[in-house]
C-alpha cells in the first residue's frame, strides 16, 4: 500500500499560492465600479458605486450614442517634508482610473441626460423619447 506523504516544503508552497491569489487576485487589481442599470417606464437609470470619489473626480460624456463614465483619482502627493521624518508602514490607498462605456438604446433622449452624485453613488438618468405612434394619412380623391 502506498501512503501519500506531504513534505513541509510542499505545505509552504501551497500556502504561498493561496496567499498569492489573495494579494494579486482580480478583486484587488480591478477597480471597475459595480453598476446597476434599470429600465423604468419613462426613463433609464444607471447607478454606479464610486466610493472615495467626489463629483470633480468623475466625467460623464455622450458620444455617438455611447455613454462614457470615467475617472482618474490621483494619489496624494507627499510634497511636505515632515519634521519627524515619518514614513508609511502600510499604504493601501493608490491612484486608479477607469472608464465604462454603455451603448444607449434608440429611444434614449440624449439631450435629457442628467447625472447626480451622492454618498458615493453616481446616478445617471436618461429620459426615454415618447413612443412614436403611427400616423394616419388621409387619402384624397384623384
Amino acid at each position: 500500500m502506498t501512503y501519500l506523504v506531504r513534505r513541509p516544503a510542499d505545505l509552504w508552497r501551497d500556502f504561498d499560492r493561496s496567499l498569492e491569489s489573495f494579494f494579486t487576485g482580480p478583486d484587488l487589481m480591478s477597480r471597475m465600479p459595480d453598476v446597476d442599470i434599470m429600465d423604468k417606464k419613462d426613463r433609464y437609470v444607471i447607478e454606479a458605486e464610486l466610493p472615495g470619489l467626489s463629483e470633480k473626480d468623475i466625467a460623464v460624456k455622450v458620444e455617438n450614442r455611447n455613454l462614457f463614465i470615467s475617472t482618474v483619482k490621483e494619489e496624494e502627493k507627499e510634497e511636505k517634508k515632515d519634521e519627524k521624518n515619518e514614513q508609511y508602514l502600510i499604504k493601501e490607498r493608490r491612484s486608479f482610473s477607469f472608464s465604462r462605456n454603455f451603448s444607449l438604446p434608440e429611444d434614449a433622449d440624449i439631450d435629457s441626460i442628467e447625472a447626480a452624485f451622492k454618498n458615493g453613488v453616481l446616478t445617471v438618468t436618461i429620459t426615454k423619447k415618447p413612443e412614436k405612434k403611427p400616423k394616419s394619412i388621409k387619402i384624397k380623391a384623384a
